[in-house]
């Protein structure tokens, strides 16, 4: 019999033909703590959701040996029962329901009749709670008087109710304090003398040193290798996640770099859900005229937050000073930034970059749609000349301007908000993660015009999850970890290992 309790074999999944993952393998025995490593979209999540059956049986390739027997489970109330349980990222609680109707969700004890046993429910939450080491929660009281690591807390002892024999922690301390964090990898260690396995998904590497016996390393979706934590070191981690080349895909041309342009100072940003958190912690920068300004970091550093709150439109309380070309400005909204010269091309096109059904001119003016207003109405000739005009620009494939942008390609829709976004005539243009889900032929063309923008004196902040873009295409790097700036490097010889480094705080053992 094998010695593993979960065996992995040649998982594949794709996506619409991409492939996501291509042939990964993973084990766990019973009681072992496994780190599963690599980049943001390096497939982690995916094949996570494919154990968990997120994605049934049938929608992905490969097998799955669950105590020595083949798992195809269809839904996730299957492997649930068979003792595998997942906790997202994104916590799957109800805020207004109380801790012990989260922790009996689609598991309630019942009296005869079908009502609901509270006295046994609250009993047994009790239990659960002190045994996770939390004897004074509340369990009657809603789960939004809780804070993220209780909440956290509160899905581990979910998922010890449902009698888990594999726990899967998707980045379990993202949105954690130290303090947080520091019980919570105490619990995973109980968990484990408990007979309890884990999978933990996370990018902060001293956490995956201090509780992993085995660490497992996968890149754009292949398994690089897996090894045991004694032999190996974040460093080394840190090579086995990165080690890609650089192709020839960055289309880098000298451009000229003047004096400082714009500063941001002081930029703090409060967590919407838990203003004790703070999700930018007090980061200052400079950016010069004609510069382009890589901005990296892993999920959930406060990159993103960071750009809203400069362009006016972060969803919680943020502060922040701003100064353009020597003169101190006011940005209280979009519309603010844009009359500023600020714009702000967001990460999430679908979200907050188009209006799906509009067409794709629509999309295109929607920002200077009062330029083309003469007596209450609109100058239609002027404006199509112009939505004429971005899309030979941009070289925008569509049938016809009319037509819904919803249609189009994730590229031409992306280069569809670029074009928006430049009509303002901006003076500092940012880009959040420009290049996401858009094809090499498209990311070649965006990046060709982001030189050609440099060239005539824009300034451009760009932020990119991937590496290597940050790397092919910024003159400057900062690099933010857990809301905090953690670097601030000319791209000279910049590697991708010293990046990821410091955005996981390994500066001084890299340079050791």
């Amino acid at each position: 019999m094998s010695d593993y309790i979960l065996d992995m074999r040649g998982i594949v999944k794709d996506f619409n033909g991409v492939k996501a993952l291509d042939g990964i393998d993973l084990k766990v025995r019973a009681g072992e703590i496994v780190g599963l490593c690599g980049e943001n979209g390096a497939g982690k999540s995916t094949l996570m959701k494919v154990l968990s059956a997120v994605y049934p049986h049938g929608t992905w390739q490969g097998q799955i040996f669950w105590e020595g027997k083949e798992l195809k489970a269809e839904n996730i109330r299957q492997t649930e029962e068979a003792g595998i349980v997942i906790i997202h990222q994104e916590l799957m609680l109800v805020p207004q329901l109380s801790v012990a109707e989260n922790i009996f969700m689609g598991n309630e004890i019942t009296l005869p009749g079908g009502l609901m046993n509270y006295s046994a429910m609250y009993k047994r939450a009790e239990e659960l709670m002190a045994e996770l080491k939390m004897p004074d929660v509340n369990v009657a009281l809603p789960v939004f008087h809780y804070g993220g690591g209780h909440q956290q807390l509160i899905e581990i002892a979910k998922a010890i109710n449902k009698k888990a024999k594999l726990l899967i922690l998707d980045e379990p301390t993202s949105s954690l304090t130290k303090s947080e964090t520091a019980i919570l990898l105490d619990i995973i260690r109980d968990l484990k003398r408990k007979n309890v396995a884990c999978v933990m998904i996370s990018h902060k590497l001293d956490e995956v040193a201090a509780v992993c016996d085995t660490v497992s390393v996968i890149r754009d979706g292949t398994h690089v290798g897996t090894r045991p934590m004694s032999e190996i070191d974040t460093n080394e981690i840190i090579t086995m996640m990165v080690g890609r080349e650089i192709k020839n895909l960055f289309p880098r041309e000298e451009h000229p770099i003047g004096d400082v342009f714009f500063e941001a100072r002081n930029v703090t940003c409060l967590d919407v859900n838990n203003p004790a958190r703070k999700r930018v912690d007090n980061i200052s920068f400079k950016l010069r005229k004609g510069e382009i300004l890589g901005v990296a970091g892993l999920v959930g550093a406060g990159r993103t937050e960071l750009a809203m709150a400069i362009f006016g439109c972060y969803p919680g309380q943020s502060s922040a000073e701003l100064w353009l070309d020597g003169k101190k400005i006011d940005v209280g909204s979009p519309r603010d930034a844009v009359t500023q010269g600020i714009c702000l091309v967001p990460e999430d096109r679908k979200r907050h970059g188009i209006v799906p059904l509009q067409g794709v001119g629509a999309n295109i003016t929607m920002a200077v749609l009062e330029n083309y207003a003469k007596f209450g109405t609109i100058d239609a000739e002027a404006e199509m000349a112009q939505i004429q005009k971005s899309i030979a620009r941009m070289r925008i494939k569509t049938a016809a301007p009319n037509l819904p942008i919803k249609g189009l390609s994730g590229g031409n829709q992306q280069k569809a908000v670029l074009s928006k976004m430049l009509l303002p005539k901006p003076k500092v243009l940012i880009l959040d993660e420009p290049t996401r889900g858009v094809d090499v032929g498209a990311k070649y063309e965006i990046y060709k015009l982001m030189f050609e923008l440099v060239k005539e004196g824009l300034s451009i902040i760009m932020i990119s999850s991937e590496l290597p873009e940050v790397l092919g295409i910024s003159d400057r790097v900062l690099v933010i970890g857990e809301g905090q700036l953690r670097g601030d490097f000319v791209n000279q010889g910049l590697t991708q290992e010293q990046v990821l480094a410091a955005a996981l705080g390994h500066t001084e053992e890299l340079a050791a």
